[in-house]
């Protein structure tokens, strides 16, 4: 692995260091994760549909079609009036 060395401001380095302690990682781990996800080389980071997995299908009581029909939906059920 190459060694960098990277002079931060001091508040970003605060933010550093309590994600780093949050996530119990060193400040090197914190780092490379975030160049990781910034240039989408990083599997560890969950991506497009991963991110709202848990939630579709997680609304009871709409309809089927909702997607297509939308501006039918809420028409009928005089949302935004």
């Amino acid at each position: 692995m190459e060694k960098i060395v990277v002079r931060i401001p001091s508040d970003l380095a605060r933010d550093l260091v309590r994600e780093a302690e949050k996530l119990r990682l060193t400040k090197s781990e914190v780092v490379r994760r975030r160049l990781s996800a910034r240039s989408g080389n990083d599997s560890s980071v969950p991506k497009g549909f991963d991110l709202i997995a848990d939630l579709v299908g997680s609304v009871k009581n709409l309809p089927e079609d909702l997607s297509q029909k939308r501006k039918k939906y809420l028409t009928d059920t005089g949302y935004g009036r």
